[in-house]
């Protein structure tokens, strides 16, 4: 699984269907981090909810037990058409935030989040924020959900389309020279298995789809060969005009990617 965020998404999906227990969901965010704490994102969101705020990050990190994520993820999950809705929201593509709001801000700068609720209502809004190296925070905001969400591109499409995009990052990254880095130190295709080895230790629920699974994978496989395409060395940009051809060489994977995990996140089994 490729971000708390989404771990959070399919686990307590899969606990509300009643397929998961609520320990699995606590052991599967435990993944990430071994504290998990919850905290409001604004003063506003405090009031109403309890929570204690996350007022700034050179603050003490406080928060209330994980437990109370559970709890106010069932409760905002009230009528027929509430959900819960990943989000990964990026600068210049913040398809599926409600713009100008302190969530939306929060996830744009996270790349992540999720709404917890009905579209066209007052949900919830979480992101995780890293505390410190062991420390995940959930803060929790008041916030409107669209009503038209942007629909998720088939699982068939996507799947095809992550399997374009191995060629293509493979492609990219022999453009991009990463091949070229110093051969006393490991070499691209250790690079990318350890970018893998860390992805897979998130664990998918037993109620995801096995397309779905074949897609989050190939997205994990691609996420990985392009981070060594950015990482290696060899492919720094030395000019503005080195940057812009590798942003745009790598922008439209990067976007493929996002949308794949987001269609076989929401997949229902």
């Amino acid at each position: 699984m490729s971000s708390p965020s989404a771990t959070l998404t399919v686990w307590a999906g899969s606990w509300l269907t009643g397929r998961s227990a609520p320990d699995d969901v606590l052991d599967a965010l435990r993944a990430w981090a071994p504290r998990q704490t919850v905290a409001a994102g604004d003063p506003v969101t405090g009031g109403h909810t309890g929570l204690p705020w996350a007022a700034d990050e050179s603050d003490e990190p406080t928060g209330a037990g994980i437990m109370v994520l559970l709890k106010l993820i069932r409760e905002a999950l009230t009528g027929p058409d509430a959900q819960l809705r990943l989000v990964l929201p990026i600068p210049g593509d913040v398809r599926g935030v409600p713009v100008g709001t302190e969530f939306a801000a929060a996830a744009t700068e996270a790349g992540e989040g999720l709404f917890v609720g009905a579209p066209g209502s007052n949900g919830t809004g979480l992101v995780p924020v890293w505390t410190d190296d062991n420390t995940l925070q959930w803060r929790v905001y008041a916030t409107p959900i669209p009503f038209a969400l942007e629909p998720d591109m088939p699982l068939g499409e996507a799947e095809y389309a992550m399997r374009q995009a191995v060629r293509d990052a493979a492609d990219a990254l022999q453009q991009l020279h990463t091949t070229q880095v110093d051969p006393t130190g490991p070499s691209p295709r250790d690079l990318i298995e350890d970018e893998l080895a860390a992805l897979s230790q998130h664990q998918y629920p037993d109620s995801l789809p096995l397309r779905a699974r074949r897609v989050l994978d190939a997205a994990d496989q691609v996420a990985a060969i392009l981070t060594v395409a950015e990482r290696a060395p060899a492919s720094a940009p030395t000019s503005a005009t080195a940057i812009a051809a590798q942003e745009s060489l790598l922008r439209p994977l990067w976007n493929a990617i996002r949308s794949a995990r987001l269609a076989a996140v929401h997949a229902r089994g």
